[in-house]
Formats: C-alpha cells, sequence, structure tokens
C-alpha cells in the first residue's frame, strides 16, 4: 500500500516539474488575459488569475481615456506586461499594445492569405486614400486606386485631383493588403490588386485585333478610357488619331460613343487603338506630297525646337527652328504664330515614321546643281 502512495506521489511531483498544474509566471512583453476589478479616474485595474493585480495607467489612459471609461466591472481584457512590479507592487500593463498586435496578427493573417478586406475611408490627401484597419491606420496611394476611383483629371492639376479624392471619403472600398509592416508602421491597401483577378477573368473573354463598342468614361493628359461590358480599357493620346493631337480632348469627349480595336491585353489591363480603325493617311502620302515641293500650310504650335504645321486635316509636319530663316531666330515666334498660314517647302517625307520635314529657308535659298548619284563636285568637274 506504501508502495502505492508513494509511486502517486512521485507522478503528481513528476507533473509539477515537467509544467502541468504549475503557475506560469508572466514575462515581460508577454500578453496576459484578465478581468477588470476596478477603473479609477486616470487608470483600470485588472485581476491576472494566480497572479498579482494588474495595472494600465499614465500616458496610454491619458491618450485615449474614453476607450477605457466604456469598460466596465467584469469586462474580460487582454494587455501585455510592460513590467511584473511596479513601484506600488501592481504588475505594469498596456492594453493599447495588446490591441496593437492583435490588429497586426488579424493585418498579416490577410497579407498572407491574399483576401479581400472592406475598409472605410477616412481620408485623403494629394497622394492617395486613408483608412483605419482595427484601429491601424492604413494608405491607398492613387496607383492602386481602380479605374472607377482613379482620379481622371486632365492636366494633372492637385487641387482637383484632391477634390475627387475627397469624395471618396466615408465610402467603404474593398482592398487586399500588399504590404504590412509593424516596425515601420505601414500598411498599404490596393483596390486595383482586389480587382485584378476579376478584371483578369473578364479581360480574358476579349483577345487583341477583336473591335469593341463602347462609351468614352474619362479622359487624362495621356489618353481615354473607354467602358464597355463592365470591362474598362485605354486608348493611349498615340492611338487616337494619326495626326498629332495635344490632348485627347481635341477629339473625344466623355460620354461619346465609340468603336475601338483592342491592341494588347496585359494582365488586367487593356489597350485599345480608334486610329487602327481608319486608314494611315501616311501609307499614300507620296501621291499628295513630294520632296521639293512648295505647300501652304497653317501654324498649328510652337515649340522652342520649331513649328508644327498643319498641311491637311490628316498630315503634319515640322518646320525645325533652323529651317525658318537664314538669319539667327532665337524663338520660332518671332517667325509665325499658331493660327498664321505660310508656304513652306517639304525637304523630306519619312511615311513609316509619320514625319514630314519642312523649310522656309529653303523658299529663298539659291538652286543647287545636282546630278542624280553624283556629288556636287563632280558635277562642277564636268563643266
Amino acid at each position: 500500500m506504501s508502495a502505492v502512495k508513494d509511486s502517486t506521489v512521485s507522478k503528481e511531483l513528476q507533473s509539477l516539474l515537467d509544467g502541468k498544474n504549475y503557475l506560469q509566471v508572466p514575462k515581460t512583453n508577454s500578453f496576459v488575459k484578465g478581468v477588470v476589478i476596478g477603473i479609477g479616474k486616470n487608470e483600470v485595474f485588472i485581476d491576472i488569475p494566480d497572479f498579482r493585480p494588474g495595472i494600465v495607467r499614465g500616458k496610454e489612459f491619458l491618450e485615449n481615456p474614453e476607450e477605457y471609461r466604456k469598460l466596465k466591472v467584469g469586462d474580460q481584457v487582454e494587455a501585455m506586461v510592460l513590467e511584473l512590479e511596479n513601484e506600488n507592487g501592481f504588475v505594469e500593463l498596456s492594453m493599447r499594445f495588446a490591441n496593437e498586435h492583435r490588429a497586426w496578427e488579424s493585418i498579416n493573417t490577410l497579407l498572407r492569405s491574399g483576401d479581400q478586406t472592406a475598409v472605410k475611408i477616412t481620408g485623403a490627401n494629394k497622394g492617395g486614400l486613408l483608412f483605419s484597419m482595427h484601429s491601424v491606420n492604413g494608405f491607398i496611394p492613387v496607383s492602386q486606386l481602380s479605374a472607377e476611383h482613379y482620379p481622371k483629371v486632365g492636366g494633372g492639376e492637385t487641387v482637383k485631383i484632391l477634390e475627387k479624392l475627397r469624395s471618396l471619403v466615408g465610402q467603404m472600398l474593398d482592398v487586399k493588403i500588399i504590404d504590412a509592416n509593424l516596425a515601420d508602421k505601414k500598411l498599404i491597401g490596393s483596390e486595383k490588386a482586389f480587382l485584378e483577378s476579376k478584371q483578369r477573368a473578364l479581360v480574358s473573354g476579349y483577345k487583341p485585333g477583336q473591335i469593341v463598342e463602347g462609351e468614352v468614361s474619362a479622359l487624362t493628359d495621356f489618353g481615354a478610357f473607354i467602358k464597355f461590358d463592365n470591362v474598362e480599357g485605354l486608348i493611349h493620346i498615340s492611338e487616337i488619331a494619326w495626326q498629332r493631337i495635344d490632348r485627347p480632348s481635341d477629339i473625344l469627349v466623355v460620354g461619346q460613343k465609340v468603336k475601338a480595336e483592342i491592341v494588347s491585353i496585359d494582365g488586367s489591363k487593356m489597350y485599345l487603338s480608334l486610329r487602327r480603325l481608319t486608314e494611315d493617311p501616311w501609307k499614300n502620302i507620296n501621291d499628295k506630297y513630294t520632296v521639293g515641293q512648295v505647300v501652304k500650310g497653317k501654324v498649328i504650335k510652337t515649340n522652342p525646337f520649331g513649328l508644327f504645321v498643319e498641311l491637311d486635316k490628316d498630315i503634319h509636319g515640322l518646320a525645325h527652328i533652323s529651317e525658318l530663316s537664314e538669319k539667327t531666330v532665337t524663338s520660332p515666334e518671332e517667325i509665325a504664330k499658331p493660327g498664321d498660314t505660310l508656304e513652306f517647302k517639304i525637304l523630306s517625307i519619312e511615311p513609316e515614321f509619320h514625319r514630314l520635314g519642312l523649310s522656309i529657308k529653303a523658299l529663298t535659298a539659291p538652286a543647287t546643281p545636282e546630278v542624280v548619284g553624283e556629288p556636287v563636285a563632280a558635277v562642277e568637274e564636268k563643266k
């Protein structure tokens, strides 16, 4: 009988030594759960089971007293241990650090899974939108917004961009977490990434060369967005017309119905073209214009390096500053201004590059003797 009793005692002792049924003393920076047993003016007292009471006080309490005043005696809470025993014998605790830890655990779970989540937009600046997730402040850069919410503002005017972004404050947006770093307190969300898989599925039903019909949904400096069948594609400014244009709004207006050709598809992005649905006017340009021909043209724009000239609605040329006069010209506007109609001589035609060179200076330059295939020196020798 004695042997059986000794054996039982030995098992209980071994169980204690193994850590079973043994009091686990909290460590600094560890997390503990407890029950609120008292709420003072500037402190909260928490009972930690099988250990001494803890206290939340000081800066943390004063920075957000309303949050702690919502607590009631008997509430279950979690806190981080800052100090095992303070000057009054209490365990010094922080509920804020515990809440922050739980928040970042949830955020990192979302980052790893790639799942979407809905966030409320709390503010905006010129770089993007602000949101809050589990009391952690996050940011959605403008570049990570969907095409629907992207501030498509011509001229890149900061005030208008900010105005557009502020209109989203208070709304709920679906995002994916693409970067989360507790050390840097950095939380980045992306609406674009969330929509990408959905958009990719829609876009996969189309292929390059296909003709689509839609509506101009927005105009920017770099192009026009066309919406059709719940898909939005971009027509780059260079694909709007064969001639050179300064702004997409020179040709298109929001709400206009257009047909476009799909040029390429890159993931969830689709690129379109308007000009490819019309014949390239440069294809047969040699039937209309020849090198050496004198033509009339309207100056449509001046640049530091020359005049842009419209010969007809499809063909534009450039008169370089060096070809404007025999004299030195410091600014093309010394010779002509937009709207002026002048005579020019065609110096070169490059259909493959859609380039045509013009000259005013060549109109008055003396003729140079030339034999095809022979240099001028050889011509002089024959005389």
